[in-house]
Order: C-alpha cells, then structure tokens, then sequence
C-alpha cells in the first residue's frame, strides 16, 4: 500500500517519476545539518540529530520502492575538524542506529554496510559494525553503504596499497591491472558505481566523495538542507535523472 500511494503522488510539480527505471543505485551527500540548526538558533548537534531522522525516512522509502543500493556520506576523515561535542553526538547518533539496526535487519531485509577506514573507531563502534557485517551476510534486500572516516582520495590510495602488497607477495603482476580488477580493491568492492548523486545544502562538489565510482554519475544539486529533505525532493532527483540522455562518452544513434 505504501509503495502504491508514493506512485500515485510522484507526479505534479516533484516531476513525473517512471518507478520501472529508477536507478539501480544513488548516493548521497548528507549536507546542511549545521545550517538548519544555525538558522533556528539551534547548536549544530540539533541539526545532525534532525537529519538522523531524516536519513531514516529516506532509507526507509528506498527500500520500499526496491532501490539495490543507497550509499551516504555521513562522516568524511576531514570532519574530525568538527568541535568535539558535534564529532560525540554523530558517534552517538551512529551507535543508537546501529543498534536499532542490528534488531531490525532480518526483518525488514536490509543489508548494512560500513565503508571507511574504521581502524579509528572506538571498539565498541567497530564491534556494532562487524555485527552488521554479519547479519547483512545473511540478507538479499537492499544494502545501504554508510560512508564513515571516509575520504575517496584516502580509499583510492588505500587499494593502491594493497595491489602493491599483493605485486610483491606474487599474487598478482603489475600488468595485470585493470580498471575492473582495481575496483576489487576498493572499499566498495562488489557494489555497481552510483548513477545518481544527490547533494542537497547548495553546494556544488563532490568533497571527496567517491571519486572513482561517481565518474559517470548523474549529478543532482538542491539548495535544499538535509534535515528539509524530503520524498517529494526525492522525486525531483529522479524525476531529472531520468531526462538525462547518458552515453558513456558515446554518440547516441
């Protein structure tokens, strides 16, 4: 029923949305949280604890309408910069969702995975994640990727590393590589890049967000902040994706 009445209101000015050619799967920049709350006289905490709900809306609603794959920046490793207070409340905000998680994954179907150098996490953190990991095993249905001490430069670097680890234990030879066999050793390894990009707060960059997988992404910018993003926004992202004409580089016939 759900899944039926988003259908039904998919139109007008959201943009007609054709549900049987969505992208197989979107990412995400969550951005805004701290604007939202300046502008309402909030302390920046206000606003990530808003656009935590946020989040679970639109996850939520993926799943309902059968996307493969939803992957968010929710922590770059340029965000430890952030005052402490906000830096504990996102690392709260992250162990209250993965908990909540973990008692909901098997019945709702939904794969949760963590991409990101987590070597720096608390070991409470890491051991809520390996949990994940576990049951998302298990699972089939849609597998939402939550970036954490992420940075795409770092990832790119970080494959580099382990090619070159296996080149000198003779796994692998130099000449072997490939773009195909590159993604392999990427945090991503095994998920299809992003058709999509939405990134809501006006600004207009990647951030270092998926450099790799985003290159033939379809970019969709909103000054819309986080926390005021909604299904119907979501709409709009499709809704101009599927007026885009995409030819890889190719001449259309």
């Amino acid at each position: 029923m759900k899944l039926a009445f988003w259908k039904k209101k998919s139109g007008g000015a959201a943009g007609q949305v054709d549900f049987g050619h969505l992208p197989r799967h979107v990412a995400i920049i969550l951005d805004g949280n701290g604007r939202w709350a300046k502008r309402r006289g909030l302390p920046r905490t206000a606003g990530h604890k808003v656009g935590a709900e946020t989040f679970r809306t639109i996850a939520t609603y993926c799943r309902d309408i059968g996307l493969d794959y939803l992957t968010v920046y929710a922590f770059s490793t340029e965000n430890w910069k952030r005052p402490a207070e906000e830096v504990d409340t996102i690392m709260d905000l992250l162990k209250k969702y993965m908990l909540e998680a973990i008692d909901t994954m098997e019945r709702d179907n939904v794969r949760l995975r963590f991409v990101g150098d987590l070597s720096v996490l608390s070991d409470e953190l890491k051991e809520l994640a390996a949990r994940c990991d576990a049951i998302s095993a298990k699972l089939t249905g849609c597998q939402c990727n939550i970036c954490l001490n992420y940075g795409g430069r770092a990832e790119i670097v970080h494959a580099a590393r382990e090619f070159a680890k296996d080149c000198t234990a003779g796994r692998v030879k130099p000449e072997d590589l490939t773009e195909k066999s590159f993604e392999g050793y990427l945090y991503t390894a095994g998920v299809p890049s992003p058709e999509l990009l939405i990134r809501p707060g006006g600004e207009q960059r990647l951030s270092n967000f998926l450099l790799w997988q985003c290159a033939y992404a379809e970019f969709y910018y909103t000054d819309v902040l986080w926390p005021d993003f909604t299904v119907e926004e979501l709409h709009r992202a499709f809704a101009a994706y599927q007026r885009r004409d995409r030819r890889f580089g190719g001449v259309k016939q």
